[in-house]
This record gives C-alpha cells, sequence and structure tokens, in this order.
C-alpha cells in the first residue's frame, strides 16, 4: 500500500512561508516547535488521520499480454482541463515497472467490500489477478467487477519524490462501474463510509 508522499503544512508553516517570501521576518514565537525532522512513524501516525480512498491501477503486460495492477491509496484529481489524476508509487514496488510498460493504464475505485481485491493486489510477487473477475476497458485494460468506477489513462510524467514518484496522468475515457460505498483507509485499517445520519 503506497503511503503519502507529501507532508501537509501546518496554518503557521504555511504563514510562516508566506512571510519569507514576502521578506517578512517572523518573530522565534511564531514559529511551530520541533527541530525539522519528523520520524516515519510519527509521519504514519498523523497522516493517517486523513480518510484516502483506495484504488486498483491496472494493464495488461505487454510482454505476456496477461493482467498485472497495484494498490494504491494516493490517488487524486489533478486538473479538469487538461483532465489530469495522478497517484504515489514506491520506489521500491515491482508491480510499477510492469503496468509502466503498457501503453495505457486503468484507475478501478474500489467499493467496500473490496479489501481482499486491495490485498490481493498490494502483494508481492503471485498471480495478483487469480480468482478476480474482470472486464475490458475501452482501453482494454481490467475493469474489476464491483468497481465503483474505472478511468483510463495515458501517463504524462512521473516526478521524483522522497521514496515514491508521483506520476501524473491524463484521462482518455471514464464511467461508473457499480454501486456501492467506497473502500476507506484509515489510521491504518480499511473501513468503510456509512453516509449522513
Amino acid at each position: 500500500m503506497s503511503t503519502h508522499a507529501a507532508r501537509l503544512l501546518s496554518p503557521e508553516e504555511c504563514a510562516s512561508r508566506r512571510a519569507h517570501r514576502n521578506g517578512v521576518a517572523m518573530h522565534p514565537a511564531q514559529h511551530p516547535p520541533g527541530n525539522g525532522h519528523t520520524d516515519g512513524q510519527r509521519f504514519r501516525s498523523v497522516l493517517g488521520r486523513f480518510a484516502t480512498g483506495v484504488v486498483a491501477i491496472t494493464a495488461l503486460d505487454p510482454a505476456s499480454g496477461r493482467p498485472c495492477g497495484l494498490a494504491a491509496n494516493s490517488f487524486t484529481s489533478v486538473s479538469l482541463d487538461p483532465p489530469l489524476v495522478a497517484f504515489c508509487v514506491a520506489y521500491t514496488s515491482t508491480s510499477w515497472p510492469v503496468v509502466r510498460g503498457a501503453k495505457n493504464i486503468t484507475v478501478n475505485v474500489l467499493a467496500e467490500h473490496q479489501q481482499p481485491v486491495c490485498a490481493q493486489l498490494a502483494a508481492r510477487g503471485g498471480d495478483k489477478f487469480a480468482g478476480l473477475e474482470w472486464t475490458s476497458s475501452p482501453g482494454g485494460n481490467p475493469v474489476l467487477d464491483g468497481a465503483l468506477a474505472w478511468i483510463d489513462c495515458a501517463v504524462e510524467a512521473e516526478h521524483p519524490a522522497g521514496d515514491h514518484v508521483i506520476v501524473v496522468a491524463r484521462v482518455l475515457q471514464l464511467d461508473t462501474h457499480a454501486d456501492g460505498g467506497p473502500l476507506l483507509f484509515f489510521r491504518g485499517s480499511y473501513g468503510r463510509f456509512d453516509g449522513p445520519a
């Protein structure tokens, strides 16, 4: 499972950066506490309080023609014009180079009952699509049965970002697929959205 690739700035840090850009010195008391270093465990703990959806990035391996894919919780829309989306992939991913080799990729928005699908696609090695039902998107990639939506994309850019790569992709086609609630990732666990009371 991918982790968040960017650190959220506090209001104080935003103000400090704005002041620095404008040439305004801030009083030391106005700066946030800490030594400027955040350990990984604390980073995960704090950022884990930001709930995210979960997606499966799928494609057909151009070498074998077999389905391939990975799971990510760092997916976001980026731009309406042109239509762009983005997600983050760990440098250590062995699945991304295979998926990246395809001409186009497909983002599957996973539903609340698809945690086992997510776990299967997040695992290293083996046949990630064993037992999974899917149909082809217009671009020819796997659309997983039960996914809430699919988005056919073409990778436009990859930006190094710490221990991850930020992948920006142009949307080619998209549609809703199944009904239901989303699969959510929050504080290291999976859950569901119950909706308004």
